[in-house]
């Protein structure tokens, strides 16, 4: 019997959009699905805005109240897309009520709210079968999940430094309205827990565990506008500057940046080892560069330098067959594919992965990368 999985959404902002259309996309791009997923409710802080995103999207019931949704018997998975500083309270409220969680990234401000919530939710999976993941989406994309394999599979022997990055340019002009993802009191760390987020996550990811990290913090633009029109002191950071070392010995880089001229959405990352070395960019994101330091050589550099790797739409079954596995990839192929990854996760009793353990451990590096910058020395975890 196919499960029907009812979904709560709390927030309507640029992700909460994105988790509809995945969810709502998901028959197109998987084959015999074991669930059906269906959005119940959603709960903005007005009600003509949650009325609008109900309507407009079928999404069930409209709130300004998330504990109705919450506490509501008929859902079954609660869909955290508000601002950071509110992810604790409502995952908490959310997983001592029963219900399995989904939640943006970073999963809290703090490390502490973080360890809490995982334990929480470990607990609750062990009881209950309730199972709590984040939405860490660039895992999902077809060249990291291929870059993965590589990585697993020995292809770059022993890493031994990498470069991530991820740039965009929406802080370079002063005269901008400034949002919540510029406001410290409500996201906690600007583009460190933004930006920085997902490439602690992926290094986590694709390289291992953080032993030591160095950060620089940056405010290029002390004043923004604020949506009246006023001036407003930058009290987020707009780019940080991390070095780090991991428990495999590998030392590199990562940087996350919103003042960088000419850049969209630029995530890449370059990862170095004895025996090859992988490169990625999100702006090509159907590609996958692979060095292979065992190739042959020759005169002219026999088969030596980067391997060029289409990786497009190629996701194993069930996925494949909408579109063509020969179709562009692209940056909402990733978020459906992460929406898979839960509600198959939910629907089949197991753990979910990236899992809230994921997400308090990108928080620890998160939050002793804002202490180094602050603090003007390493930290160690």
């Amino acid at each position: 019997m196919i499960k029907e999985i009812k979904i709560g959404l709390l927030g309507f902002g640029a992700m909460g959009k994105t988790h509809a259309f995945s969810v709502a996309s998901l028959p197109f791009y998987y084959e015999g699905l074991g669930f059906t997923a269906k959005y119940a409710a959603v709960c903005t802080s007005r009600i003509e805005t949650a009325k609008v995103a109900a309507e407009k999207y079928s999404l069930g019931y409209a709130t300004v109240n998330e504990d109705e949704i919450i506490n509501d018997p008929e859902i079954d998975v609660i869909d955290i897309s508000t601002p950071n500083i509110f992810h604790y309270e409502t995952a908490k409220k959310a997983i001592l009520a029963g219900k399995s969680v989904l939640c943006e990234k970073p999963l809290t401000v703090t490390a502490e709210q973080a360890r809490e919530l995982n334990a929480l939710a470990k607990c609750a999976f062990e009881k209950n079968g309730q199972v709590c993941g984040m939405v860490f989406n660039n895992r999902h994309i077809a060249a990291i999940r291929h870059a993965k394999e590589f990585i697993d599979s020995g292809r770059l022997g022993k890493i031994i430094s990498f470069d991530f990055k991820y740039l965009h340019n929406s802080c370079i002009d002063p005269e901008r309205t400034a949002g919540w993802k510029q406001n410290k009191d409500i996201c906690g760390a600007g583009t460190l827990f933004d930006l920085g987020a997902h490439i602690v996550d992926l290094c986590r990811y694709l390289c291992g565990e953080f032993s030591e990290v160095y950060a620089k913090e940056q405010i290029a633009f002390p004043t923004h506008r604020t949506a009246d029109g006023s001036i407003w002191e930058t009290n987020a950071d707009e780019a940080v500057y991390m070095t780090a070392t991991l428990g495999c010995g590998a030392v590199g880089t990562l940087t996350a940046g919103k003042i960088n001229v000419g850049e969209n959405d630029g995530l890449t990352f370059a990862i170095y080892g004895t025996e090859g070395a992988l490169k990625f960019d999100l702006m090509e994101s159907d590609w996958l560069y692979y060095y292979d330091a065992n190739a042959e050589g020759g005169n002219f550099g026999g088969l030596h330098g980067f391997t060029k790797i289409e990786c497009v739409g190629r996701y194993p079954s069930p996925a494949g067959k909408f579109p063509s596995p020969k179709a562009q990839n692209g940056w909402l192929r990733g978020h459906i594919a992460s929406m898979y990854a839960f509600l198959s996760a939910v629907s089949e009793g197991r753990q979910a992965s990236p899992s809230f353990e994921d997400g308090a451990k990108a928080q620890a590096v998160l939050e002793a990368a804002h202490r180094s910058s602050e603090e003007g020395r390493a930290i160690k975890l």
